[in-house]
């Protein structure tokens, strides 16, 4: 089974759909340079009317303690770090959210996946992204995805999440190219930066099952 998380989404009716269409995972980010930023008061009206199950992620960047405390009031099960965190940094948080916590990291080249498990003996999941150029303003949700053959045949066994540019076009050769058990997408299923598409929502749950039945093992 392919878990799924929806990462970005700030509107009532596209968190009721997920839970209905299957999906394990949402996402709420408050990150304020994002097209997908959703504001305390916003959010908390979201989740508290999430439906039960739906595991509930707060996607921030390099807080502070202060808005950990903050974000960590509402009704969340985990919290993502999606930027610069040290693995030090990562403890703290982990401590003052008293959280799960998902820690985000970017790949480009095989060398980066050296990280990877240093930061699992810290964080609860791992989630791998395309590393953004030098000259992209977020730490994610950029449409850019990384090669995926790097993480063929990895032997993790801690939990992780694929991203990175996933689309319903490209999501099958991704799948079967790094056996990943859990996604993660954004910019795939919007018709404009930030603006989610229940139709291409639907669609790429649907890939998803397509996977299940006939290639998964």
């Amino acid at each position: 089974m392919v878990n799924i998380k929806l990462c970005g989404l700030r509107e009532p009716f596209h968190i009721k759909s997920a839970w209905e269409l299957g999906v394990k995972y949402i996402g709420i980010v408050f990150f304020e340079n994002s097209p997908r930023y959703v504001t305390i008061n916003d959010a908390r009206n979201l989740l508290d009317n999430a439906p039960n199950g739906l595991v509930k992620v707060g996607l921030v960047v390099n807080p502070d303690d202060k808005l950990v405390r903050s974000i960590s009031s509402l009704n969340l099960d985990m919290l993502q770090l999606h930027g610069s965190e040290t693995i030090e940094r990562v403890q703290e948080i982990r401590k003052v959210s008293e959280l799960p916590i998902i820690k985000a990291l970017g790949v480009r080249v095989k060398e980066d996946l050296i990280y990877v498990k240093k930061y699992a003996e810290v964080a609860d999941q791992i989630l791998i992204d395309a590393k953004p150029n030098s000259n992209k303003k977020l730490p994610g949700g950029n449409g850019l995805k990384f090669d995926w053959n790097l993480l063929r045949g990895n032997s993790w066994d801690f939990p992780w999440f694929l991203a990175g540019g996933l689309t319903e076009a490209n999501l099958l050769q991704a799948l079967r190219t790094t056996n990943a058990k859990q996604i993660d997408l954004s910019s795939g299923i919007e018709d404009k930066v930030g603006k989610k598409d229940i139709n291409k929502i639907v669609r790429f749950v649907e890939k998803v099952k397509e996977y299940e039945e006939h290639y998964s093992g």
